[in-house]
């Protein structure tokens, strides 16, 4: 008879418990940078045990609830930014829609698209360095106006901040803004180079300075390593950012990133995990490329990220809307309630801080 010997993976004497690992994440017990690079090492047959130990701290901080989030793209294109992954960057031969920044009542109009789609927060995206004061102002009159009609958190995502723009959107009632530190910062000049790793971090400081809920995340694929990933997930959680997004590299033709090598479902169900393990608190949204990267596995991302996107993206499409909802109701979850705050705040006066 011959006896197969097993993967070194499954030997009982290197394979990691990452149950017992979460369990003491769960106690308190933060994890280390070497533990967070050996979740990116895991073997393809422990995937399903580092997920059920990701879902134990999901589980242990959100339950099985699932937030959406839904975003307009107010401002496309007519970026002087260099971005390289970018299709509405300076220099982008892309063929995107551009246009300058929507109207006030097509603003509104989305938010209760918003609102009818379940999803509990409404992005307002628009491209370029940072807003001008008009854009500002243009921006903040239609968050008042939603804000007064219907209970749902806004997240604004308007590029860099200048001094007094972040009070004005607080005023407003904006309870989340977003701005992505997108790498790590050693890799950040091979990403980009019209704006520094700090600009991004201090944008994001500013709106956490006035009360304004830091939303920032990474963008992987783009030709980091490991290292590089886990340098992100500590800077984010250093940061405080209390929502994650986690998109994955689309490579878009007429980019300089458009023959990027794509990553696999397995690679982007451990950079999940690991981000999990890292924030076990922290609103954790598998964002842009989910369902290009992770295919039919989709649905395993869902055991460590507690907060999807619904429709499209910026200048890429995303699925239907009633797959995501079929997809969260298959897997017994339920959804955050339109206008419900889980970190305490009346998203309707836009006072939410979660």
């Amino acid at each position: 008879m011959i006896v197969m010997e097993p993967p070194a993976a499954e030997n009982a004497a290197t394979r990691v418990d990452w149950r017992e690992r979460a369990e003491r994440v769960i106690s308190g017990e933060s994890l280390t940078r070497a533990e967070a690079r050996q979740i990116l090492a895991v073997d393809d047959v422990e995937i399903l045990g580092l997920l059920d130990a990701a879902f134990l701290l999901r589980r242990h901080n959100f339950g099985t609830e699932m937030k959406l989030n839904m975003l307009v793209n107010a401002k496309s294109g007519l970026c002087p930014e260099d971005c390289n992954y970018c299709s509405q960057a300076r220099g982008a031969d892309t063929g995107i829609d551009r246009y300058p920044l929507l109207d006030k009542d097509t603003l509104v109009a989305g938010a209760r698209e918003a609102r009818d789609r379940g999803a509990s927060t409404y992005c307002i995206v628009a491209s370029g360095r940072g807003p001008t004061p008009k854009e500002l102002t243009h921006v903040t009159d239609a968050v008042r106006e939603i804000k007064q009609e219907m209970p749902i958190r806004i997240c604004a995502c308007l590029g860099l901040l200048k001094e007094g723009q972040a009070d004005q959107l607080k005023d407003a009632g904006v309870d989340r803004y977003n701005h992505n530190i997108n790498t790590s910062r050693r890799h950040h000049e091979a990403i980009v180079s019209t704006h520094t790793y700090d600009d991004r971090v201090e944008t994001v400081n500013d709106a956490k300075s006035v009360g304004i809920s830091p939303c920032s995340g990474a963008i992987v694929g783009m030709g980091e390593t490991d290292d590089d990933r886990v340098d992100m997930a500590f800077e984010l959680h250093a940061m405080g950012a209390e929502s994650i997004p986690i998109n994955f590299l689309i490579p878009i033709a007429g980019t300089p990133m458009g023959d990027q090598a794509p990553l696999t479902p397995y690679d982007c169900l451990r950079i999940l995990a690991m981000f999990r393990f890292v924030s076990p608190d922290r609103e954790i949204r598998v964002a842009g490329g989910r369902e290009i990267r992770l295919r039919s596995l989709q649905p395993l991302a869902l055991f460590a990220a507690n907060s999807i996107f619904l429709g499209d993206y910026l200048t890429t499409d995303g699925q239907d809307s009633q797959q995501d909802r079929d997809m969260i109701d298959d897997l017994g979850f339920g959804l955050e309630e339109v206008g419900s705050c889980s970190g305490g705040g009346s998203c309707g006066s836009g006072g939410c801080s979660s």
